[in-house]
C-alpha cells in the first residue's frame, strides 16, 4: 500500500503536486478538461487542509523548448474557474527561475501557483537530477497525481522523489486500487476486452492477462491478424503482418491455459475507409476481397454480451471498430452499453476506450476510467511504473 495525502500532515507546508494537465487544445482553447477535473479532489483536499500548493504538469510535446502554443496559461484560467480562486501563473522558459522562487516563498496556506510546462526544459524528459532538485527546492512534500505519465521516469514524475517525501493523490490511489486489484485479486469471472488496431501494441498485456483472466475478448482491428493466423482471408482489412505467428501462439496459449478466447464471428465491412462507403456484413470465413472490416457484427455483439453478462470484473482497452465514424460505431457502443448495465466491476483502460464511453454518455456508469492509456497498459502488463514506485509505502 502506498501513502496518500491522508497519511501526512500538510498544514502550513508547501506541497508540489505533479498533475496531468495534458489537455487537448485548439487555437489556444481547451477542448476537453476531463484531466483538469480529475485532479480537483486532491487539490481541494490540500487547500482545505491549509497547504500552499505548487502545481506542475506537461502539455503536448514542446521537446525541451519554450514554445508558447504549449503554455499552461489556459489551464491556470480553467482551474481558477473551477476552484473559485485565483491560480497564480507566471510563464517562465526555465520553469523555475528567481522570480518563481520569490513567488513561491511568498505563497501562503490556501494559495496556489501553477508552474509553466515542465517540458519547456529538456532536462524534464532526461530525468536530470539538477532539474528535479530545482523543482524539489520549492516545496516540503511531493504529491504524485499524474497517472498518465507515471510510466515515464521524468524529473517531475520520479526524479523529484529523491529530494522530497512522496505520497499519492486520490486519483493515483484510485488507479492503483482498480487496476492493481484487477491484476492481482479480481472478482471472478474476470473478463478482459482488447481492441484497437495493432496486435503488437497489446502483446505484453495479452500475455500477462492470459495468466489472470477467465475469458479474453478480442475485437477491433487486431482481430484480423488473428483471422490471418487462423488461415482466413481478410480482404482489405488492417493486418499486423509482423505478428501473425504471435497471434497464433497466443491462441494456442489460451487453449492450453483453459482461457476462453472469443473473436468476432461476423464483421461490418466497407469498400473504402469512409463513413459514406458501401457497407456489408460478412461471416468471418467469407470476407469479400474488395472489403475491409471496420466493426464487429451483430452476431458477435450477442456472443460478447453472453460472456460479459456473466463477468464479475471486466477490463476494457481498445475499441471494437472505427467508432469515430457513426456507421462503424455500433460494436463499440454496444460493449459500452453492456458494461454500463452489468453488475461487474468495470475498468476502462484509458485512451480510445475512455473516449468512447465519454462519447456515448456512459462514463458515469463505469466503476473506473483510467486517465492514462499508456500507463494503464503498462500496469496491466504487470510492469512497475516509475512514478508509482517512488511513492512511499505505508
Amino acid at each position: 500500500m502506498k501513502k496518500t495525502v491522508r497519511d501526512v500532515d500538510v498544514r502550513n507546508k508547501k506541497v508540489i503536486v505533479r498533475c496531468d494537465f495534458n489537455v487537448p487544445m485548439e487555437e489556444g482553447k481547451i477542448t476537453d478538461d476531463t484531466r483538469i477535473k480529475a485532479a480537483l479532489p486532491t487539490i481541494k483536499y490540500l487547500l482545505d487542509n491549509k497547504a500552499a500548493l505548487i502545481l506542475m504538469s506537461h502539455l503536448g510535446r514542446p521537446k525541451g523548448e519554450a514554445k508558447m502554443e504549449f503554455s499552461l496559461a489556459p489551464v491556470a484560467e480553467r482551474l481558477s474557474e473551477y476552484l473559485g480562486a485565483c491560480v497564480k501563473f507566471k510563464s517562465s522558459p526555465k520553469v523555475v527561475d528567481e522570480e518563481i522562487k520569490r513567488e513561491v516563498s511568498e505563497l501562503k496556506s490556501g494559495e496556489i501557483l501553477l508552474l509553466e510546462n515542465v517540458r519547456f526544459r529538456k532536462e524534464e524528459t532526461d530525468n536530470d537530477p539538477k532539474f528535479a532538485k530545482e523543482l524539489a527546492s520549492l516545496a516540503d512534500l511531493f504529491v504524485q497525481e499524474a497517472f498518465g505519465t507515471a510510466h515515464r521516469a521524468h524529473a517531475s514524475t520520479a526524479g523529484i522523489a529523491a529530494y522530497l517525501p512522496a505520497v499519492s493523490g486520490f486519483l493515483i490511489e484510485k488507479e492503483v486500487k482498480f487496476l492493481g486489484g484487477a491484476v492481482e485479486n479480481p472478482k471472478r469471472p474476470f473478463v478482459a476486452v482488447m481492441g484497437g488496431a495493432k496486435v503488437g501494441d497489446k502483446i505484453p498485456v495479452i500475455e500477462n492477462l492470459l495468466t489472470k483472466v477467465d475469458s479474453l475478448i478480442i475485437g477491433g482491428g487486431m482481430s484480423y491478424t488473428f483471422y490471418k493466423a487462423m488461415g482466413l482471408e481478410i480482404g482489405k482489412s488492417i493486418l499486423d503482418t509482423d505478428n501473425v505467428e504471435l497471434a497464433k501462439s497466443l491462441m494456442e496459449k489460451a487453449e492450453k491455459m483453459g482461457v476462453k478466447l472469443l473473436l468476432p464471428v461476423d464483421v461490418v465491412c466497407a469498400k473504402e475507409f469512409s463513413n459514406d462507403s458501401e457497407i456489408a456484413v460478412f461471416k468471418r470465413e467469407s470476407i469479400d476481397a474488395g472489403y475491409m472490416g471496420l466493426d464487429i457484427g451483430p452476431e458477435t455483439i450477442k456472443n460478447f454480451e453472453d460472456t460479459l453478462r456473466k463477468a464479475a470484473t471486466v477490463v476494457w482497452n481498445g475499441p471494437m471498430g472505427v467508432f469515430e465514424m457513426d456507421n462503424f460505431a455500433a460494436g463499440t457502443k454496444a460493449v459500452a452499453e453492456i458494461l454500463a448495465d452489468v453488475e461487474a466491476v468495470t475498468i476502462i483502460g484509458g485512451g480510445d476506450s475512455a473516449a468512447a464511453v465519454e462519447k456515448f454518455g456512459l462514463a458515469h456508469k463505469m466503476s473506473h476510467i483510467s486517465t492514462g492509456g499508456g500507463a494503464s497498459l503498462e500496469f496491466l502488463e504487470g510492469k512497475t511504473l516509475p512514478g508509482i514506485d517512488v511513492i512511499q509505502d505505508k
